[in-house]
């Protein structure tokens, strides 16, 4: 149990994160690149839709065959997932437990200590839940997850060892 994380209090819905089965997903991003960049707001069905019709438009062209240089970009994608430092944005974890009206803070316990932060800091939040291919242990790593602050002032220097947030 010491790899779960909870989201509670003042909300509808509490929610159990498992940050151990993030990897597969889509939503990762390296950290090393997540604050070097500018972050852009995409929205995710027009990015699908585009994707999908460039896709079908290639596969009419050259056929359904996966050439060389795709299996390469695979095999890439699969070493990039093996060796890399990831993280996932916690803001849609929060919509999806649906804080009560009212809801101003977010208490999250941390390293045995309780710290606090506006509810609208939390949803820049950005959680670091695997190092170097290998998922944040508690006794090596301070895991099971790293909170970064969406501005990246923390970014060498992450809140660890979470184990809650509570929604007040």
């Amino acid at each position: 149990m010491e790899s779960i994380v909870f989201i509670n209090g003042k909300v509808k819905f509490p929610i159990t994160l498992d940050p151990g089965v993030w990897i597969f997903d889509d939503r990762k991003v390296e950290i090393d690149t997540y604050f070097d960049k500018d972050n852009v707001v995409v929205d995710e069905l027009e990015d699908y839709t585009q994707k999908a019709a460039e896709h079908w438009q290639k596969e009419i062209r050259e056929g359904a065959i996966l050439p060389p240089t795709l299996k390469t970009e695979r095999k890439f994608e699969k070493i990039k997932l093996m060796t890399g430092t990831f993280g996932i944005p916690f803001k849609p974890f929060l919509q999806n437990a649906v804080p009560e009206e009212g809801a101003t803070e977010i208490i999250v316990t941390a390293d045995g200590k309780e710290l606090s932060f506006p509810i609208e800091v939390a949803n820049e939040f950005f959680l670091g839940f695997s190092k170097e291919g290998k998922p944040l242990r508690l006794e090596e790593d301070g895991g099971p997850v790293h909170i970064y602050l969406g501005d990246g002032s923390n970014r060498d220097n992450p809140i660890k060892n979470v184990k809650s947030f509570t929604v007040k």
